[in-house]
């Protein structure tokens, strides 16, 4: 077996230990990314060797807790494609006005920008205070990153843009505070919000939702899982209820595309029919 094919295999090991270890399960994660973030583990914690890796996550629980950061993806912003959020407003908004109370869940919320985003959108619509939006995922410093609802001051330039273009009705600024070099936002936009531990991988439909928002996570999955969590989104939905994904991700030659219409090719939103 040549390097890579060893790498590969080691990989499958360490995977399957962090399962059986700890529950968490990355085994139908996308292998090409799994590679490229173990490695970069590896050199964070001074492992030349994946079996010395797995070693120290299978006998430091504490270790593994900041090794998390490499498993699960944390890139994200505010209204991340404003014009997703757009479609929101104009397309999904108006028909949740029609529902006297509303439930939105925001699947791998990361560290929460598109859940802020979300609150504030429906904030602007007339929806918060009768929604409840759940966000989670399964990285634990990530949800507590989320609920803090607090991000760089140099992040905030782009984040106007994004909310401005998205059809922001006010100035992104009327929504937070600044304090030494962070943003705080507004304690009013968070009393709706639930965070909360769950997996795509592992865990099943916590409660009925009239949209799902789950954007940039199915990249980071193969086939197999990505039906899994699309089957979790389409039983968590009302009947007619909404799917938003990301703009490279498509229901497209999934298990479930035929139990959903197309609302927005262009932006990834998709609604229940079946």
């Amino acid at each position: 077996m040549n390097p890579a094919e060893i790498f590969d295999l080691e990989l499958g090991v360490l995977l399957e230990a962090i399962y059986r270890r700890y529950h968490y399960d990355f085994r139908d994660y996308a292998a090409s990314s799994l590679r490229r973030r173990v490695r970069q583990a590896m050199d964070r914690f001074g492992c030349d060797t994946v079996a010395a890796f797995q070693h120290r996550l299978l006998h430091e629980p504490a270790l593994f807790a900041q090794a998390m950061q490499y498993f699960t993806v944390q890139v994200s912003e505010m209204f991340r494609d404003p014009e997703y959020f757009r479609a929101l407003r104009e397309q999904v908004a108006p028909v949740l006005q029609t529902y006297p109370s509303c439930k939105v869940w925001v699947a791998g919320c990361s560290t929460g920008e598109e859940v802020w985003s979300l609150a504030i959108l429906l904030h602007e619509e007339g929806l918060l205070d009768r929604t409840i939006l759940y966000a989670t995922d399964i990285n634990p410093e990530a949800l507590a990153a989320a609920e803090a609802g607090r991000f760089p001051i140099d992040r905030m330039a782009g984040f106007s843009r994004n909310y401005l273009a998205a059809g922001g009705r006010a100035s992104l600024s009327d929504y937070y505070t600044s304090a030494y070099g962070g943003a705080l936002f507004d304690r009013c936009l968070r009393r709706n919000i639930v965070f909360a531990d769950h997996s795509l991988a592992t865990d099943e439909v916590f409660s009925e939702v009239h949209l799902v928002s789950c954007r940039n996570v199915l990249i980071y999955f193969k086939r197999a899982l990505q039906d899994r969590a699309i089957g979790l989104f389409h039983e968590a939905l009302v009947h007619r209820g909404f799917l938003g994904l990301g703009s490279k991700e498509s229901l497209q030659f999934g298990a479930h595309s035929e139990r959903f219409e197309v609302c927005s090719r262009e932006h990834r939103l998709y609604r229940k029919v079946a």
